[in-house]
């Protein structure tokens, strides 16, 4: 008997990657949980700063300073904090554009949205994704501190968004909701065919 041919179609996931980010009954969920719980902790820190700072805020001028910073090329053998001339461009033509008045709320406020919906454990998937984007964007612009390891906790939860939010209101929210490609009982398939309080198993 000859072997099937093999194809992306048939390969499989090995069975531990399942029991970390598909599974609810095991340790996992509990695991997830102090993750999420923990980066969006570090992200109501920053954010609820933010949003009590009037440069923030009111006129913007701590984001100015942040990029004015960040877009200077020292003198050699001085290294610029910015790697990349493009993100070097686009945060100037941010300066330029006194972009910095309005962005600065966007971003204040993003960092608390992000910190409830880790908290909470609503949408984590869309969660992370915006606090992965956030770290990312203060790293390209040359801010190290926590964002490499508060972006790891991102890109892990992301992985894990069926699971990661089954200690939190993603246990009812996403059977409801749904997904863009399987709609949920909230969304169009009625009462009548409810499923139970978690898809994942």
């Amino acid at each position: 008997m000859s072997e099937a041919r093999l194809s992306v179609e048939n390969i499989r996931q090995p069975g531990w990657v399942s029991s970390i980010f598909d599974n609810t009954t095991t340790i996992w969920p509990l695991v997830w949980l102090i993750v999420r719980v923990w980066v969006g902790y570090q992200w109501l820190l920053a954010g609820w700063e933010k949003i009590n700072d009037p440069g923030w805020m009111s006129t913007g001028d701590a984001l100015k300073s942040f990029w004015v910073r960040s877009v200077a090329v020292p003198a050699p053998p001085g290294r610029p904090a910015i790697t990349y001339d493009w993100y070097r461009s686009f945060l100037q033509f941010m300066l330029d554009s006194g972009s910095y008045t309005w962005f600065s709320k966007v971003v204040a406020c993003g960092e608390i949205l992000v910190a409830l919906g880790l908290i909470f454990g609503m949408t984590v998937g869309f969660a992370a994704f915006f606090g992965a984007l956030m770290n990312f964007n203060f790293m390209l612009a040359g801010s190290s501190s926590t964002n490499p390891v508060m972006f790891l906790g991102a890109v892990l939860l992301i992985m894990a968004w069926k699971v990661a939010g089954y200690y939190g209101l993603d246990r009812w929210v996403l059977p409801a909701l749904g997904t863009p490609w399987s709609i949920g009982w909230l969304a169009g398939k009625g009462r009548a065919t409810k499923p139970r309080a978690s898809t994942a198993r």
